[in-house]
């Protein structure tokens, strides 16, 4: 009987492989730590084949501890980080390492393409906004600084794309990553005239074909099948980019109830479920991502460079100081006992803005020059108060995304490892006026690769279906946000986005100086 289904999600820190039953209960887990390296002129590239290495050695890992699972599995799905280029040669085998989402060598070149004449057809038809990170800023500095990168390259992947050339032998790439580099979010197509105006019309021989993994699936290939103790022949699917895979896995997908879906993790996500291509909002500062669901649907989304990075790195200051008069405190320490005292500070004594990532920051506006900093202190504000206002900061820069997307959902869920911090959850339902769940899920994206699977195999009829049978049995109970809190928010989150947009020159002038004092 052939009654599971297997995620694999290659995400930046760790690749993991998930066992599913049909009623999307994780039944066995295998996952190994992801390396990356970080380069002086800030790139940030992977090794191919170490990467594929790991997720046969997840996988094989898997097939171990889930007994039968190679004769029980009914099919796989992939999915992996998002952003990034994944070069590989007519051979299928890598032409250099592969280029991660935190890569910001293209800084220079995502801020000439946001000012290009062709902006507006950009934009326009991709409904994404240019950031240091994707394929098409990475295909421009590639031009200028490392023209054979793309004369010996057949392909351009993403992470995910990879692994499903080596699983299957095919070729191919998710309609979310090819639509919002270089396509139409109408038609789901690459689009010439968005090629034409980024100066890659040259390169579109290395876009591989899309594919709509909840459609159509390819054979598990013998070589991989002996590798790894898996069923040679089985359906794998592509999945889509990992954050929508999330979404799929933590119940965006409700036609219903229309949710947001914030993900409080390293990075910040900020969704919205959106019924058509016609509901889409463009907005003026030309930002977010647009990736559709597969069917008709989407999700529109803003993304923070830095999320809980931001409490890590006050954390870590008072955990060094700690430990430097003999106090042996970590982070995860400090963690467990701050929310208490973070809801008893009192909010608005200080600000702050989370731009803490080298990369600057992409949502709700895209600057690279970007930084975190404080402003509004004096001599009152203690240091409760300063961890206070980078916890505010979290959700004011949630609200912040919501609203360059429209109107802020009716329902907030939230996932990601910030998830279990009542403060966390208290501040966000507050700034945003709306009720906030959690879910009973620690694999999202792993889930939402198998749902997209399932559907493949006619399981469930869609992704509609797949959500009402695997996501709303474990919602948790909604938290509505406090009032009083609430009406606080409103008044500092007007301070909080004009002292935003007032900073712009400030981090240009010490963008400047940092590039003296090389």
């Amino acid at each position: 009987m052939r009654d599971l289904l297997i995620g694999v999600d290659a995400g930046t820190s760790v690749i993991k492989a998930v066992a599913f039953d049909l009623r999307g209960r994780e039944l066995a887990s295998a996952s190994r730590r992801n390396r990356y390296r970080t380069l002086p002129d800030g790139g940030v590239e992977q090794d191919m084949r170490r990467t594929w290495a790991d997720t046969v050695a997840v996988l094989s890992e898997l097939a171990e501890s889930c007994d039968g699972l190679s004769e029980r599995a009914l099919a796989m799905a992939v999915t992996g980080q998002g952003d990034g280029s994944w070069l590989v040669d007519a051979n299928g085998e890598p032409v250099h390492d592969g280029w991660l989402w935190l890569d910001s060598r293209a800084s220079h070149e995502a801020r000439e393409i946001s000012n290009c004449e062709g902006i507006d057809t950009i934009y326009g038809n991709t409904a994404s906004g240019v950031t240091v990170c994707q394929m098409r800023t990475h295909f421009l500095w590639m031009k200028r600084n490392s023209p054979e990168l793309l004369s010996n390259a057949a392909t351009a992947f993403h992470c995910k794309d990879w692994l499903y050339l080596n699983l299957t032998g095919m070729r191919a790439t998710d309609p979310a990553e090819a639509i919002f580099c270089f396509g139409n979010y109408r038609d789901r197509q690459y689009s010439d005239d968005v090629l034409e105006a980024l100066g890659c019309a040259d390169l579109k021989r290395l876009l591989p074909p899309i594919v709509d993994g909840a459609a159509e699936s390819k054979a598990l290939l013998p070589g991989v099948a002996a590798a790894t103790g898996l069923r040679s022949g089985m359906p794998v699917s592509l999945g889509c980019i990992d954050v929508l895979c999330s979404a799929i896995g933590a119940g965006l997908h409700d036609r219903e109830s229309k949710p947001g879906l914030t993900v409080m993790g390293s990075t910040g996500v900020h969704m919205r479920f959106v019924e058509n291509a016609d509901a889409v909002v463009l907005n003026p500062d030309r930002t977010g991502y647009t990736m559709p669901f597969p069917g008709e649907s989407y999700a529109q989304m803003q993304t923070n460079m830095a999320a809980t990075l931001n409490i890590d790195w006050i954390l870590g200051i008072a955990a060094e100081l700690l430990n430097s008069e003999g106090v042996d405190k970590s982070v995860q320490e400090l963690l467990a006992d701050i929310d208490e005292k973070v809801l008893a500070a009192e909010p608005g004594r200080a600000m702050y803005h989370p731009y803490i990532s080298s990369a600057g920051e992409r949502g709700p506006f895209t600057d690279p020059a970007a930084r975190a900093s404080f402003t509004g202190i004096d001599q009152t504000v203690g240091w409760f108060g300063l961890v206070r206002s980078v916890y505010d900061s979290q959700a004011l820069a949630a609200r912040d995304c919501y609203e360059a997307m429209g109107d802020i959902p009716g329902e907030i869920r939230i996932v990601g490892g910030a998830s279990r911090s009542v403060a966390i959850r208290t501040l966000l339902s507050a700034a945003l006026r709306s009720p906030v769940r959690t879910l009973e899920r620690a694999e999202a994206g792993a889930a939402g690769a198998a749902m997209m699977a399932a559907v493949c195999q006619g399981v469930f009829d869609d992704i509609s279906d797949a959500t009402r049978h695997w996501v709303d049995p474990i919602l948790k109970p909604q938290e509505f946000p406090d009032s009083r809190l609430a009406d606080a928010y409103d008044s500092i989150f007007e301070a909080y986005v004009s002292t935003r947009q007032g900073l712009r020159a400030t981090w240009e002038a010490q963008a400047q100086m940092r590039r003296r004092l090389r």
